[in-house]
């Protein structure tokens, strides 16, 4: 008969101690275990997000539906799944940056080196020591697999997920990174924790887009972060001018969080920040042809979007900068090879420039259906826009 973990006290103390050890000496804040069916209403609320399309063009989503829905499908020998958590708390509130707007605001999150790469290699460790310990197999996740993280952290006690959808800590507010490790080791799990949100919806009225249509549901569709880094087409003109300065995600409603008054900024040593990410200039930014994206994005998850996408987000900035002094480069941005760029800069000159003088700049022979549609919205050709997410 097979003793596990679970059935030797002794032993599994001893276990639960190297992991929480383990965890706090890599710089992880929080660490908590829970078990693979602890989460059984979390696929319905799935199911029910990506049915009414909320998900945008998010198709991974869908198509891991089921894989998603339970973590035994994942990976079938799953006994435990240990959740651990790394503060990324910023030093102020980057809603502050709102109010220079001839700067780029990038998410928290982003102007550090890229979390999946400062997470992955110490949860590898700390797997590698509790198999040394306990045997058996395991395997880390950051997300990049099909896991349900903030629905796991919720089961096992680090937080809550608030009506942002985001997780929300008592110690750490919505300033939380998660990883996971799944193992075969049968572990005790820890005690779920409750929402704390109350009747609060400040993060809810934080949104500079109204993209939660009911507390605790979020439309991607409308939402400054998708439509910013996981959207690759235009971004709809009714969300242009709400996007403000924000050139990658965006973080108000997480910092609107009351509970954020409890948490502490992160070690920036710890999470390698970087100080340039902090409030680029867009004129700066304007300028970056691919060679220089890659090179100045180097580490940083705003890497992954592409020079074209981050482009894009840096002339929606700069249409709604009042800046003149960003014409220039704009406009030389109107014959840029890739269209996402040309559409994104016709629209940041209608804002910044004379129309009779922004019309005179046009050219015959635009090849591309969303370029031409901008060019006729900005000369009253059109209505409507002609471009959507």
């Amino acid at each position: 008969m097979r003793t596990s973990i679970s059935d030797r006290p002794d032993k599994a103390l001893a276990l639960r101690q190297l992991i929480d050890r383990e965890a706090h000496r890599a710089g992880f804040d929080a660490v908590a275990v829970t078990t693979p069916d602890a989460i059984p209403q979390a696929p319905a609320r799935l199911a029910e997000f990506v049915a009414e399309g909320f998900h945008g063009s998010m198709e991974w989503m869908s198509e891991t539906l089921a894989r998603r829905a339970d973590p035994t499908t994942l990976w079938p020998d799953v006994r435990s799944i240990i959740v651990l958590a790394m503060n990324y708390g910023p030093s102020d509130d980057p809603r502050e940056l709102s109010a220079m707007p001839r700067h780029g605001a990038i998410s928290v999150y982003a102007r550090n080196r890229d979390y999946h790469d400062v997470m992955k290699g110490r949860l590898k460790e700390i797997a590698g020591k509790l198999v040394a310990k306990a045997g058996g197999d395991v395997k880390v996740f950051v997300d990049t697999a099909p896991v349900m993280e903030k629905p796991l952290a919720q089961a096992a006690g680090i937080g809550w997920q608030g009506k942002h959808t985001n997780l929300v800590s008592r110690e750490f507010g919505s300033w939380l990174f998660l990883g996971t490790i799944f193992c075969t080791a049968e572990l005790a799990p820890d005690r779920p924790e409750p929402d704390y949100c109350g009747s609060c919806r400040a993060c809810l009225d934080a949104c500079p887009t109204h993209a939660f249509p009911a507390p605790y549901r979020l439309d991607a569709r409308r939402c400054i972060s998708y439509l910013t880094i996981e959207n690759k087409r235009p971004i709809p003109h009714e969300f242009r001018e709400a996007i403000g300065n924000r050139i990658y995600g965006c973080d108000d409603c997480l910092a609107a969080c009351p509970w954020n008054k409890f948490a502490q900024a992160a070690s920036e040593a710890k999470l390698v920040a970087r100080d340039d990410l902090r409030a680029p200039a867009l004129a700066d930014l304007l300028a970056l042809d691919d060679a220089g994206f890659r090179a100045f994005f180097s580490g940083s998850p705003v890497k992954r979007i592409g020079r074209d996408r981050f482009l894009r987000n840096v002339l929606i900035a700069a249409g709604n900068s009042g800046d003149g002094g960003l014409v220039p480069a704009c406009r030389k941005l109107l014959a840029d090879p890739s269209p996402l760029v040309r559409g994104a800069a016709v629209w940041a000159l209608s804002r910044l420039m004379d129309r009779a003088a922004l019309l005179a700049l046009r050219q015959d022979g635009e090849e591309d259906a969303d370029v031409r549609d901008e060019w006729a919205f900005v000369a009253g050709e059109r209505e409507t826009e002609g471009t959507s997410a």
